[in-house]
């Protein structure tokens, strides 16, 4: 990744589309919004996208022959279409379902295709930087198959163990299943890699990329995965949509995961048979606002530049890494600052558990996270009960770093 003297983007432009962004909290003090990873914030465009359909179009997809009806239809239908090219779906629209967010996603794959398809003696490898969406989802779904579950090892610098993952993946590996970037670790998977060990074995690749199609160019079929996973929320879109990307025939094969209206062909007495892709995993009244808003986010992100939000992302990210770095009572999680990482930084500081830094630093208007971040096993591989994290996107700045360190030391001066 290049250096960059100056911030790539026009910060002070984008944030002027971001209104919540004008706020003050915690006794008038600006707010400085470091929690990026769990949910972005939301730009205007995409909330006029909204409060749009409401106001002119809203009513039900797929139900009615009325032109209101007939509008939402078109723009749900496109939103799919819109998914499809954001991420390089080959498959068009029919290979794109919408789901609640990444933790149903996965869950569709694992009940949906997992139980149909995981036998006794069969096994299912993660990784274990893997989010409790994917780690407890098929540790389960494994259960219940009689299946084992294998964990692809992290090294010390917070990589995945590509050597560890070469003994792993073997004859009776069914699925490999991995976050494409780590909420806690900031490591960016090589998930291309992993689907090439995977399928020299006939085995499946599930992407979880909740934590990198908000921030940098994804292609599905470049990775050449076979499902891949996304959230809205993190994607400056809205919360309560959620994408999975899996192959055509994949889907054709796989028996619904919800059961009702939308997702049938013919209903009898005895029997049912279901609708063409992709409305047969989308069972009742779909998340119709939800999926106009995803697409105004896709063409908002691809508007400013996806490359360039990773640019961004990472001139951040390397500044905060830096500053941190420079103090002996913080330990930073994950690799360093010189290469590829998502635009976050997990860490601990002496003495004081990540939930009372967090309540300090909202003294400050700081905004971050603190707890396990769904990631308990591997926190407990780190030797801790919690970290602190800081996470970035387009509209912040070095400056707001700077006031993250202020707290910082605020918080070293109340605990001695």
């Amino acid at each position: 990744m290049e250096s960059y003297e100056q911030a790539p983007l026009d910060t002070d432009a984008i944030r002027a589309d971001f209104p919540i962004l004008d706020r003050e909290v915690a006794e008038d003090t600006p707010l400085v919004y470091l929690d990026n990873a769990a949910t972005t914030q939301t730009p205007e465009p995409v909330i006029e996208a909204i409060s749009r359909y409401y106001r002119e179009y809203n009513a039900n997809v797929h139900r009615g022959i009325h032109q209101l009806s007939q509008e939402a239809s078109l723009a749900y239908e496109e939103a799919h279409d819109r998914m499809a090219a954001l991420i390089g779906a080959p498959g068009g629209r029919e290979e794109i379902v919408f789901t609640k967010n990444t933790t149903e996603a996965i869950n569709l794959v694992a009940y949906a295709w997992g139980l149909s398809n995981l036998e006794q003696g069969d096994a299912v490898v993660l990784t274990e930087m893997e989010h409790h969406a994917s780690l407890v989802t098929w540790q389960q779904i494994a259960e219940q198959a009689g299946a084992d579950v294998r964990y692809i090892s992290v090294t010390e610098d917070g990589r995945l163990d590509m050597d560890h993952a070469a003994t792993l993946i073997d004859d009776d590996v069914a699925i490999v299943s991995a976050v494409h970037a780590s909420n806690v670790l900031g490591t960016v998977n090589p998930l291309d890699d992993l689907a090439e060990l995977a399928h020299e074995h006939d085995a499946l690749v599930l992407g979880d990329g909740a934590q990198a199609v908000p921030n940098r160019p994804v292609d599905v079929d470049a990775l050449d995965v076979d499902f891949y996973t996304f959230s809205g929320h993190k994607m400056a879109g809205p919360t309560g949509i959620g994408v999975l990307w899996a192959r055509e025939a994949l889907l054709e094969e796989m028996p619904p995961f919800l059961y009702g209206g939308e997702m049938i062909r013919e209903v009898t007495w005895e029997d049912a048979t279901y609708n063409e892709l992709p409305w047969k995993f989308e069972a009742g009244t779909p998340p119709i606002a939800e999926a106009v808003g995803l697409t105004a986010a896709a063409d908002y992100l691809e508007d400013v530049g996806l490359d360039r939000i990773h640019a961004h992302e990472d001139y951040v990210t390397r500044y905060a890494m830096e500053r941190l770095g420079e103090r002996d009572d913080i330990r930073v999680f994950g690799p360093g600052p010189a290469v590829d990482r998502a635009g976050l930084v997990a860490f601990q500081m002496d003495g004081i558990h990540a939930h009372d830094l967090s309540s300090i630093l909202n003294d400050f208007g700081v905004a971050i996270r603190a707890g396990h971040h769904c990631v308990q096993p591997l926190h407990r591989k780190l030797g801790v009960a919690a970290t602190a994290r800081a996470s970035f996107y387009m509209y912040n700045t070095r400056e707001e770093v700077d006031v993250l360190l202020e707290g910082l030391d605020a918080a070293r001066d109340i605990f001695g």
